[in-house]
């Protein structure tokens, strides 16, 4: 087991993992999932917290909503951060909250000096009350605004530079992103610096025909790892060196062995740099 390697922890495994001990390094939940008002946490939860190191990571807490951030949140999360000691703190550079009413969706924001100060605010904000800090994940998207001054990720590493804060890598997005926008998916990795990335998403993705004939690529997370993500990911390992990596697959979810099979075709590519950064260990 290499402990670098982790998958996304499903309902449907729960029991599974906890009489089995897959051969995984860690495990990822959701951490709006386990929100809970006085830090109480199902028992499952925290006798795998006891057996493996968890990550937690975010979908609603909406860094770039303009008016701030939700102060309930932000304690139960913080609630929860202290019950399972996490390995990783995680949010998108996203938005999905505006008058009360949340978006079911992670929705882009404009690469504007505006956006950033209400980003950066948001953010230190965050770190405060979580006394900790937290990794920011690059969105996979679908529209770009003309407003934007900047490439995401120019924007995303001035960003974590101005705010300590670290980046989750999804190196799927960068693909699904790249596709959909005619980017250079190898640019963008190449203008992360390395000492920001402290974790990798790898995941499937859909492909989708338009009315036009365009392919629109979506960030599904439903099938295995394409062989162009792998190649992707490996380009990123190669500059990186071994970084902890998770596997996200979140509908259409198959067996536990399944996923471990899956998320264990990261191994080589760990091992294969990993003089890139001396030992892989967590």
């Amino acid at each position: 087991m290499n402990p670098f390697i982790g998958i996304g922890l499903k309902a449907p495994h729960y029991k599974q993992v906890l009489e089995e001990h897959p051969p995984i390094g860690w495990f990822e939940v959701h951490s709006e999932n386990f929100l809970a008002r006085g830090g109480n946490i199902p028992k499952f939860i925290a006798k795998i917290s006891e057996k493996y190191p968890l990550s937690l990571h975010g979908v609603g807490l909406s860094l770039g909503s303009a008016e701030g951030l939700s102060t309930n949140h932000l304690e139960l999360l913080s609630n929860l951060i202290k019950r399972v000691n996490p390995k990783f703190v995680s949010e998108h550079l996203s938005w999905g909250y505006v008058d009360g009413i949340y978006m079911p969706d992670l929705l882009p924001v404009p690469y504007t000096k505006e956006s950033f100060n209400i980003l950066k605010r948001n953010i230190l904000i965050a770190q405060d009350a979580l006394k900790q800090e937290i990794l920011i994940e690059n969105p996979s998207s679908y529209i770009e605004y003309k407003s934007s001054k900047q490439s995401e990720s120019e924007f995303l590493v001035d960003l974590c530079k101005s705010t300590g804060a670290k980046i989750l890598l999804d190196v799927n997005n960068v693909y699904v992103s790249a596709w959909n926008h005619a980017w250079n998916a190898k640019k963008y990795i190449d203008s992360i610096p390395e000492n920001l990335v402290r974790e990798i998403h790898i995941a499937g993705h859909s492909v989708k025909e338009l009315p036009d004939n365009q392919i629109l690529r979506v960030d599904t997370h439903n099938a295995n790892v394409c062989d162009k993500v792998w190649n992707l990911y490996n380009y990123a390992i190669e500059k990186f060196g071994p970084i902890p990596t998770l596997l996200e697959w979140d509908a259409d979810i198959p067996s536990l062995d399944a996923l471990v099979a899956e998320a264990s075709k990261c191994e080589p590519y760990l091992l294969s740099h990993a003089s890139n950064a001396g030992v892989v260990n967590a």
